[in-house]
């Protein structure tokens, strides 16, 4: 069967990555998180100075760009691949209140975009991936050959990245989270670079009040749909 490219895209706090992660797993394909890989990038700016307050030293970060590079490497115990920022493991780190808060204006900043999408194309190049994120089927894969587009309600999606948080035993605040979640939303969709948008090609999924055996269900099904009469 001929492997194909599969889009992600959506609002944060989707499930997307998750989602991502099992259809990749399950089809045997390669999964590449690039939302982590601007959490990524942010996290090198808090460790390096670049955040001055709430103000981001871009020509400070212009000139270290070149030296972030992000991989991933399947972790043999969960079966998923961890996010590494230059060969060290970051995978929980990026996942922080810390980092989630700041992630978006790093992600808005045209070269850091540049240089996350060319490491992006380079990984997608053999085929047989699953990415997700915010502009991967308008701007990284434009001719990808399956593309989805996530949503759920700004309320449902805090409550899941509250839950999260509550499970790793992190403290927590519903309000904060929602405040966040809005925050980002905003940011995504009304940046200059790259804006989050649905991909004209691509098929809606409002996973609000869906279980994640039906997502993963609609998932195999559109897989399906689409390799088989490729």
């Amino acid at each position: 069967m001929k492997k194909i490219t599969i889009a992600i895209d959506g609002f944060s706090s989707c499930g997307k990555s998750t989602m991502a992660k099992d259809l990749a797993h399950e089809i045997g394909y390669i999964y590449i998180d690039s939302g982590a890989m601007y959490r990524a990038v942010t996290l090198y700016s808090i460790k390096n100075g670049i955040f001055q307050d709430d103000r981001i030293d871009t020509e400070k970060l212009k000139k270290l760009i070149d030296d972030i590079h992000i991989s991933f490497r399947l972790n043999p115990e969960t079966g998923r691949p961890d996010t590494y920022l230059n060969g060290v493991n970051v995978e929980d780190k990026i996942r922080t209140m810390e980092v989630s808060s700041r992630v978006s204006p790093i992600a808005t900043l045209d070269f850091v975009r540049k240089a996350m999408v060319a490491q992006q194309q380079e990984m997608g190049k053999a085929k047989g991936i699953v990415m997700d994120g915010r502009d991967i089927g308008t701007t990284v894969f434009p001719d990808a050959e399956l593309k989805i587009f996530v949503t759920a309600t700004p309320e449902i999606r805090a409550q899941r990245r509250y839950d999260e948080l509550k499970a790793k035993g992190e403290e927590a605040c519903f309000d904060e989270i929602l405040e966040n979640v809005k925050q980002r939303d905003y940011i995504d969709q009304n940046r200059e670079v790259s804006p989050l948008r649905k991909a004209d090609d691509a098929l809606l999924l409002d996973n609000s009040h869906m279980t994640i055996l039906q997502q993963k269900e609609w998932l195999a099904e559109q897989f399906k749909r689409v390799t088989e009469s490729k």
